[in-house]
């Protein structure tokens, strides 16, 4: 941590307790004019009690000697009263009530200044360390007071003598107030500190302590203004009404902003649960015997405190997980190489409207062979299963329930519940849970979860008849296909009956909603096959296409929980109203995924592998000549296969045999005319008009390649192609927006001439075919 957060984490510490002391400060008063009228109420004496120590106690951690200085001789004082070895007399509750105002005007001034300035507050701890030994119904006593603050230097004789004279003709006030009239004011410094905060907020103004049922309940009401909202937006946009619709539309925005506002004061810093864990990473280090050092980034990362609350478990559950599984013993971690001390990193951000949590160490990480050993053990998986597994889908078996490494069973771990747990308690709130461990370097659990569960944007679609919502969170791009999509170049094919979608290169596993939910599809229209909607989702870091009727619109819609008859239904995750009033089942993408076994079973993971082996890997941008034929058609020539280009005038053209050549560079150049060899009709060259040809050279030997014309040079990722077996061509591509045939320049030239490549001596006059 640096300084400036160092700085910034003190000013928070400075503010919590300002506040704080400002709230016991108000309750004191009030507990000490209640003493007064109740002196042996042994509740009201403990209460001002705990108030000055708590007070003492952090003015001290925080450096303020003066404050310090005087509440502690408050609590020696306070500290007799409530043992019963002083009574409360009312010389003795103005006093009090006078360090009351002296700590209020400290607080005042560190307000203000963030110092406490120069006060003197030597009379008024005379009085107080006076009241400790004196007895206040001794008439003596008052001159006793006296003499104390005389030695303290803290007033003149002649003004004790004029104060005890008032007091003996009746004033009945102490002699420390009747001091304090006469001769003792506030310090220059308190004084300027007060005058700079008139006009100003204090600390204890700006913050209020709320109920957090009143919180929740005021989030209630605002979703449902949110639905009204909408309903009102959906009819004003129906109705021909201006004034309706300016009416709308600034309900629309008071009721986003009040929205806004709401939500922030439900929003908490995730270090909330972040500092208790500090107490649990020492503890369980001490209990293995390891030492650990606990890091944190992001500690005022904000979400939703139900969110909050809902994560606070399965945290803690990796933090034990990575201390007692993760993180090797001093001894392991010095014969390994690494530093005895092992480190345990949170890290939270936001991004992409989610809130990402990451607890990373630097243990031993995951082993998958021990983890599939163990799991073939404990009979959640078979062998014939593992054989089939990736280590990534491996080391992800540590999440099934009654998993477990650990050897013994022991307070930390080792009755195989924990991450099962942490799994489904992520996944209750709409968020995933991921791992990545390398074997001897550690692991990084990386948690994804919404900001909050109330209010969320989402994307309403059609399925036979019926309106569902999709969370934005879930959705990656929408994907629009002419008539059913399916047919040569069309997108959607069939592996092992399974639909997919060809989509930039690799194939995306289709699932349809209605199939999955069980309904009938929409009838077919007599005006032909209807456009297919793909909606393009991720799940636990896999993506899969769900076929929709229709895709509706964007809406911010609030999630109502289901009612005990669908809770047993997984594919729903709430329910919500929208704008006309209808009611419309929210999906859970994970739930989809699972079910249709596209996401963590085993048709998924077999047919993840065969569209992995069949989706074209990512290719990087290949320069190419892009040339035409003699038809118009387009062709492209690897740049990394062309020597030069040149035009060569249609009277240079010979004959040797039955084969044209040109004489270039004092060789004999054959020529090879791409348009006659790949089929493309076209009429003859006009005299004048010179040819366009492509030197291709290899192993001292050169060809040249008629074409119409040149085109231009491209760079071009070659994603979206099709695979054409015409001899000579390697398919076609998209290339600047055109569709461009490949040219497999050897088989091309192999077609006219089977003897180029050979190693051979050539015979004739030293050309080079």
């Amino acid at each position: 941590m640096d300084q400036m957060d160092q700085m910034d984490e003190m000013d928070e510490i400075v503010g919590e307790f300002l506040v704080e002391s400002h709230e016991n400060l108000d309750q004191l008063d009030s507990d000490l004019v209640a003493l007064e009228q109740d002196p042996g109420s042994r509740a009201l004496l403990g209460s001002v009690f705990r108030t000055i120590h708590t007070i003492k106690g952090t003015s001290g951690f925080l450096g303020y000697t003066a404050l310090e200085s005087v509440t502690h001789v408050g609590e020696n004082l306070l500290s007799l009263l409530r043992d019963g070895q002083l009574a409360l007399t009312p010389p003795i509750t103005s006093t009090l009530l006078e360090l009351v105002d002296a700590v209020r005007l400290l607080l005042a001034s560190i307000e203000a200044t963030g110092s406490e300035g120069t006060p003197d507050h030597g009379p008024l701890v005379a009085r107080l360390t006076a009241l400790l030994t004196a007895d206040p119904a001794d008439p003596a006593d008052g001159q006793r007071i006296g003499e104390v603050l005389v030695e303290a230097g803290s007033t003149r004789p002649d003004d004790v003598a004029l104060a005890v004279l008032e007091q003996q003709v009746g004033d009945p006030r102490p002699l420390g107030e009747i001091l304090v009239e006469h001769g003792s004011a506030a310090a220059p410094d308190v004084a300027d500190a007060l005058e700079a905060q008139a006009g100003k907020r204090g600390a204890a103004d700006s913050s209020i302590r709320v109920d957090v049922d009143l919180l929740d309940s005021l989030m209630r009401l605002v979703g449902e203004l949110v639905l009204t909202r909408n309903q009102i937006v959906q009819h004003a946009g129906d109705v021909a009404d201006q004034d309706l619709l300016r009416a709308s539309q600034r309900l629309n925005l008071i009721a986003s902003e009040l929205q806004e506002g709401v939500m922030k004061t439900r929003m908490q810093p995730i270090d909330h649960v972040w500092s208790k864990l500090t107490r649990v990473v020492r503890d369980l280090g001490l209990a293995c015997g390891k030492q650990v050092r606990l890091e944190m980034e992001g500690r005022d990362t904000e979400l939703d405190r139900t969110i909050l609350e809902a994560v606070k478990d399965p945290l803690t559950h990796l933090v034990r997980n990575a201390v007692d599984h993760g993180i090797e013993s001093a001894d392991a971690r010095r014969r390994a190489g690494k530093s005895e001390q092992g480190v345990l990193l949170l890290r939270a951000f936001h991004a992409g409207g989610q809130v990402n949590i990451e607890i990373v160490d630097d243990g031993a990480g995951i082993d998958p062979q021990r983890v599939g050993a163990k799991a073939v053990e404990r009979g959640l998986v078979s062998a014939d299963e593992l054989s089939r597994m990736s280590e990534r889908e491996i080391v992800q078996l540590i999440f099934l329930p009654g998993f477990s490494t650990a050897a013994a069973v022991t307070n930390v771990s080792g009755r195989g519940v924990g991450m099962d747990v942490v799994k489904t308690n992520i996944e209750q709130i709409g968020g995933t849970v991921d791992v990545q461990s390398v074997v001897g370097g550690g692991s990084t659990f990386r948690i994804k979860i919404p900001l909050t569960l109330a209010i969320i944007p989402a994307l309403t679609v059609r399925c036979a008849g019926d309106r569902y919502a999709i969370p934005q969170v879930a959705l990656v791009e929408l994907v629009r296909l002419e008539g059913d999509g399916e047919g040569t170049g069309k997108g959607i094919e069939h592996l092992s009956g399974v639909p997919v979608l060809r989509l930039r290169g690799s194939l995306l596993p289709l699932v349809r909603l209605d199939a999955e939910l069980g309904v009938p599809p929409v009838a077919p229209s007599a005006d032909g096959p209807r456009a297919t909607f793909i909606v393009v989702l991720q799940a636990e870091e896999r993506q899969f296409g769900l076929v929709v009727d229709e895709v509706l619109d964007t809406e911010e819609i609030v999630v109502k929980p289901l009612g005990p008859q669908l809770k047993k239904l997984a594919v729903y995750a709430g329910a919500t109203i929208l704008g006309d009033g209808r009611v419309a089942l929210i999906l859970d993408a994970l739930a989809l995924g699972q079910q249709s076994g596209v996401v963590h079973a085993s048709r998924g993971r077999a047919l993840a592998e065969r569209l992995a082996e069949l989706a074209e890997p990512p290719r990087p941008a290949e320069p190419l000549l892009v040339v035409g034929l003699a038809d118009g058609r387009r062709l492209a020539v690897p740049l990394a296969m062309v020597t030069r280009l040149e035009e060569f005038d249609v009277g240079a053209v010979e004959r040797v045999g039955s084969r044209q050549v040109v004489q270039y560079r004092d060789e004999i150049l054959p020529l090879f005319d791409l348009s006659s060899y790949l089929g493309a009709i076209g009429e003859q060259p006009e005299p004048g008009v010179p040819l366009q040809v492509v030197v291709y050279s290899e192993q001292g030997r050169s060809v040249g390649l008629v074409v119409e014309r040149i085109l231009d040079i491209a760079e071009q990722v070659l994603t979206t192609r099709s695979d054409l077996d015409e001899h000579g061509l390697l398919g076609s591509a998209v290339v600047q927006d055109r569709i461009t045939e490949l040219l497999d320049v050897r088989q091309a030239i192999l077609g006219v001439d089977p003897y180029f490549y050979d190693e051979r001596p050539l015979l004739g006059s030293g050309a080079r075919a």
